[in-house]
């Protein structure tokens, strides 16, 4: 494929879906990232897109929101693999809130298999992935259906939620930065995600390493209410998105790191996964008096000696 046609290809994804990692169109255009890192940077001179951490995306600073059939197909491995190590948070018996997304949605297969949960959500595809869990009650909010994400969102759905208390909400959305915390494109998206976070004990957000740096219109969950984070391992060259999980970090967020392979499918869970945790930061929320700002921290697999080749990687993290 001649240049020309490869970014034109790429233009287009991006027109298409608002925002693309470099992976992902390296793998359409069939090419390395360094190629594509190169096409990307020629579009953003002549103000075509711009590039974020790791990414493209439609220029003037804040991404537009994807539909669900062009967000099922971003970042997949990424996603099956936070879904993989986000379940392990979720104990037998707890109730929880799940938001709307496709990794709300990965995240929702598996804990099919936690006995004695309770999930609530205003998301028709996370109800129907808990449809057939027979130890699985699921309690849907009530709404007026948004089509483009398969969500209830407005007044009945807020107001369903008034008085309810969980344990956890597992949240995810369009960008985060350490500066505003997560944030969302659609306003009435962002309004029912504030009310699940109201609704819960913790927070937790799933936001592959593309979402990291970016930021849209709508705030839904500022940083400081953000207890873990649960990521998929940057890139080596995205020195960016490094640098921005070490600012979520020092302002007190949890940081949990899952690689990107993901069993295919996203049905299948190495036993090894099941039982990662993310390990707490030892610095206290943001507005406290604390020591010098707390390290990045990755999981790791629980009573188990962090292996070499993990703390060569955190300690890469770090540096950067």
């Amino acid at each position: 494929m001649f240049a020309a046609e490869r970014r034109q290809l790429i233009l287009e994804m991006v027109r298409a879906n608002g925002a693309v990692s470099l992976r992902e169109l390296a793998r359409v255009v069939q090419t390395s990232e360094v190629t594509v890192r190169r096409d990307v940077r020629a579009l953003e001179a002549e103000g075509l897109l711009d590039r974020r951490h790791g990414g493209a995306v439609l220029p003037g600073g804040f991404t537009r929101e994807s539909g669900f059939p062009q967000k099922s197909h971003l970042a997949t491995a990424e996603k099956t693999a936070i879904a993989d190590l986000a379940a392990g948070l979720v104990e037998e018996g707890e109730a929880i809130v799940v938001g709307a997304g496709t990794t709300t949605q990965e995240l929702a297969r598996r804990l099919a298999r936690v006995p004695g949960l309770t999930v609530v959500t205003n998301s028709l595809l996370v109800a129907q992935a808990l449809a057939h869990a027979n130890r699985v009650e699921v309690v849907m909010t009530g709404g007026t259906l948004r089509g483009s994400n398969y969500a209830l969102v407005g007044s009945g759905a807020e107001q369903s939620l008034q008085g309810l208390r969980v344990s956890r909400a597992f949240l995810s959305g369009s960008g985060l930065t350490a500066e505003r915390g997560l944030s969302t494109s659609n306003m009435l998206s962002a309004s029912v995600d504030r009310a699940l976070v109201q609704a819960a004990a913790e927070v937790v957000v799933l936001a592959d390493h593309t979402k990291l740096g970016t930021d849209t219109m709508f705030q839904t969950v500022p940083t400081d209410l953000i207890t873990r984070l649960v990521t998929d391992e940057p890139p080596a060259h995205d020195d960016r998105a490094a640098t921005e999980l070490q600012a979520l970090a020092d302002q007190g967020v949890q940081i949990a790191v899952a690689g990107a392979s993901g069993a295919p499918g996203g049905d299948q869970v190495p036993a090894r996964q099941q039982q990662r945790r993310d390990v707490p930061l030892p610095g206290p929320r943001r507005g406290q008096v604390s020591s010098p700002g707390p390290a990045l921290r990755t999981a790791t697999a629980l009573g188990e000696p962090i292996p070499g080749a993990e703390r060569a990687r955190v300690a890469d993290l770090r540096r950067r």
